[in-house]
């Protein structure tokens, strides 16, 4: 039974899209909707096992699933995304349904984590929660086509890990 007083939403845009991962990590988490995250876009960071995270960007767009997190589901992906060092939590508003409402992201504290690849097998976990949720594809392997451009430039320009050289 939900009790909404203590329940959250929650947007998901990684492996969190993968149904049958979310189901043993959050028991009791609820899909709520599909939608898409406007001007973010899907990147890939961390050193050797990179991981997803959104990034603002004008234009952009992120497929989401939105979830309907209970306390001991939020608490679970606390401890999964490595909350509050790895991942910080931001409130955003989103639509849903057709409604206006605040629901709760994971970002990356990117300032230690230089863009990469995912695994094969993360790459895998998402690829899933994207074909479950009927996405574009596309927009997963642009993430990790604009993560290694990223990456390439961040090491050519010994730039602070956004790509671009401020010499210039």
């Amino acid at each position: 039974m939900s009790n909404k007083k203590n329940e959250r939403l929650y947007i998901a845009y990684g492996s969190n899209l993968n149904l049958e991962q979310m189901a043993r990590r959050c028991p009791t988490a609820e899909v709520v909707s599909k939608t898409h995250l406007h001007n973010f876009r899907l990147m890939f960071r961390g050193k050797g096992t990179a991981v997803a995270t959104v990034e603002k960007q004008e234009g952009g767009k992120v497929p989401v699933l939105v979830w309907r997190l209970q306390p001991s589901d939020e608490y679970n992906l606390d401890l999964y995304e490595g909350y509050p060092n790895f991942y910080r939590k931001e409130m955003l508003r989103i639509s849903v349904n057709g409604k206006r409402v605040s629901a709760m992201i994971y970002i990356m504290n990117a300032a230690k984590h230089p863009y990469d690849t995912p695994s094969r097998s993360y790459f895998e976990t998402i690829r899933q929660g994207y074909e479950s949720a009927g996405f574009d594809i596309k927009i997963l392997h642009q993430g990790v086509l604009n993560s290694v451009w990223e990456g390439y430039l961040a090491k050519k320009y010994q730039g602070g890990g956004d790509g671009y050289d401020r010499d210039c």
